[in-house]
């Protein structure tokens, strides 16, 4: 099996709609819709760990669910930059912490259905407040309204289920997630 073709049927500011015209285990030739992201080489998500055994979560209202969904930090690779240092970035813009200790976790697309997106997984380890110098250089997205969540590794699940009876959407993917970042939990 193998990509044939790729047609841009549309294109927006931030995204387009794609057409694949591809080969299949039979020759037979078929078409398959799905989405990109324009000017993006990459989508980072960053698991802040602090000291104390704290996961910090973000919560932010997402315009397309129409609601706030609690969330990791994450952002898109949309300067060329290293995904580690996307990674870095988006730690300061989105929560004002810092670290030294980032390591990649996991890699792996996100709707292998519907996008081309490919999602990479770093845990920040040991977070701490950034320099006012660091936030000033890395100030938050002016279309971004995020609120920091610290909550305690051992009361994760609790607290992400009252948020979730609050009326808050929970992106499923922090549960996987956080099962992966365990073995950096002290």
């Amino acid at each position: 099996m193998k990509i044939l073709k790729k047609e841009v049927v549309w294109q927006g500011k931030y995204l387009r709609v794609i057409l694949l015209y591809y080969q299949d285990s039979n020759g037979s030739i078929r078409q398959w819709e799905a989405v990109e992201r324009v000017n993006c080489k990459g989508i980072v998500v960053v698991i802040p760990i602090t000291e104390n055994n704290e996961v910090i979560f973000i919560r932010q209202f997402r315009p397309v669910l129409g609601g706030y969904v609690v969330e990791f930090p994450a952002g898109l690779n949309d300067r060329q930059e290293q995904l580690i240092d996307v990674a870095k970035r988006e730690l300061i813009e989105e929560t004002g912490l810092f670290s030294d200790e980032i390591i990649f976790l996991a890699e792996g697309p996100v709707s292998s259905g519907l996008s081309t997106e490919v999602l990479t997984v770093f845990v920040a380890k040991n977070v701490q407040e950034a320099s006012e110098k660091l936030k000033k250089f890395y100030p938050p997205d002016e279309s971004e309204t995020i609120e920091v969540l610290k909550i305690p590794i051992n009361k994760a699940l609790d607290n992400l289920n009252e948020l979730k009876n609050q009326g808050n959407y929970l992106d499923l993917k922090i549960f996987g997630f956080l099962e992966l970042a365990r073995k950096f939990i002290n």
